[in-house]
């Protein structure tokens, strides 16, 4: 029940020992965490409709499918999918544009919450790949359009990692060689991908910026080696240097913002790349505790959809779980690895103060080192901080971006 590092209890406190009750089954998944978020379009399942998730999860209770990590469980949303897919096609085929857009978002969520929690299997990737396609499609309705991208990992190992790092990128009206936009680095999360951030690059749009979106080592097809902590430094590298040779960015003004598992990245690149980054944002984010047995075995029963080991255990290269919690903390920790030691960038870092899945004393650890930060915490509030997080975060970025001369 303490922090291990100062012997002081949890801020999460009793919630610490508990298991959700969520886990207990598909049943207590849909009732009691995921039903509510579904019938108000809200995350993960913004874009959607209730009426194209209800009867799913109504099948996967009746069928007793409770493990979302299984290819049974993903199965059972594909038909829904394609259906929505195909009225879409028609729509737009009609000239119903915005009725076709509107159908292909909504067959994006339910392929989103079909490859839940984790791309870990054939099925998995077929269906985030179905999901890309469908949102393309979508995307090419959109007043401006959403570049799918993929360009040279110029940075990366040729014997280690992939080739080419595939990028969303929307670059407001108007930006130019000429008329350079400001740009904001979004970096995923362990389940949040490219197609999932939709309302966010309409944020940036919004403000005149543009946004370059990118999954994070061991999610989805991001090419860095996800065992090597190491890897993201080269990734950032490949992408800004990219960024800066096509001339439509402001190089003074690029934002990386990280979210939930990419609020690490955001935090090491805020240090690594602090010459190249106006600001950085943490949100939701694990830095050294997260990565300790003490805590991960005891999260794994916290707020994540599903037990989080099987996914971390992957996404962070390990052969099993025991590995994992062996190995985590030394070999991925921002502290243990002395990355915080290093001068950094503007600092962000944001959370709900009962995050059980990423303690908000990893938050709060990183004012203990380096360079001063800035911080914004939402008392009693889970992971990132939502909903109230992001109107703490877009001002604090508009900030930035005017105080750069």
């Amino acid at each position: 029940m303490t922090d291990p590092r100062t012997g002081s209890r949890w801020i999460l406190g009793d919630k610490f020992d508990q298991v959700y009750p969520h886990l207990e089954s598909i049943n207590a998944l849909w009732k009691s965490k995921w039903e509510f978020p579904a019938s108000r379009s809200l995350y993960p399942f913004h874009d959607g409709k209730y009426e194209d998730f209800a009867p799913i999860f109504e099948t996967l209770m009746k069928k007793g499918i409770h493990d979302g990590y299984s290819t049974e469980y993903t199965a059972e949303f594909l038909p829904t999918c394609e259906d929505l897919v195909k009225k879409a096609d028609a729509a737009v085929a009609e000239g119903k544009k915005e009725e076709g857009k509107e159908l292909y978002l909504r067959a994006c969520a339910v392929y989103r919450i079909a490859r839940f929690p984790y791309i870990n299997s054939k099925l998995k990737e077929e269906a985030y790949s179905a999901q890309k396609k469908a949102y393309m499609k979508a995307s090419a309705l959109f007043e401006i359009p959403i570049e799918d991208i993929s360009i040279p990992h110029t940075a990366g190992i040729a014997s280690d990692e992939g080739k080419e790092v595939p990028l969303y990128v929307r670059l407001p009206k108007g930006a130019s060689k000429s008329s350079p936009a400001p740009a904001i680095l979004l970096m995923c999360g362990l389940d949040g991908h490219r197609p999932d951030n939709t309302t966010r690059s309409d944020e940036f749009l919004a403000r005149g910026w543009a946004s370059v979106i990118v999954d994070i080592p061991g999610t989805a097809d991001c090419p860095a080696d996800r065992r090597d902590p190491t890897s993201p430094d080269r990734l950032w590298t490949s992408i800004l240097d990219w960024m800066q040779a096509q001339g439509t960015f402001d190089m003074k003004r690029v934002i990386a913002w990280g979210l939930s598992a990419g609020g690490h990245n955001a935090i090491r690149a805020a240090h690594t790349h602090a010459d190249r980054l106006a600001g950085s944002v943490g949100q939701g984010a694990g830095t050294h505790h997260f990565f300790s047995r003490a805590w991960l075995e005891k999260a794994k029963d916290h707020e994540y959809p599903w037990t989080a080991l099987p996914a971390l255990t992957a996404k962070f290269g390990y052969p099993n779980e025991e590995a994992f919690l062996d190995n985590a903390q030394k070999d991925f920790s921002l502290i243990e690895l002395g990355i915080v030691n290093k001068p950094s960038t503007r600092l962000l870092l944001i959370n709900g103060t009962h995050d059980g899945l990423m303690p908000i004393e990893d938050s709060m650890l990183m004012m203990e080192y380096g360079s001063p930060k800035e911080a914004r915490f939402f008392t009693g509030l889970l992971h990132m901080g939502y909903p109230p997080a992001n109107g703490s975060v877009y001002p604090w970025m508009e900030g930035v971006m005017k105080s750069v001369k």
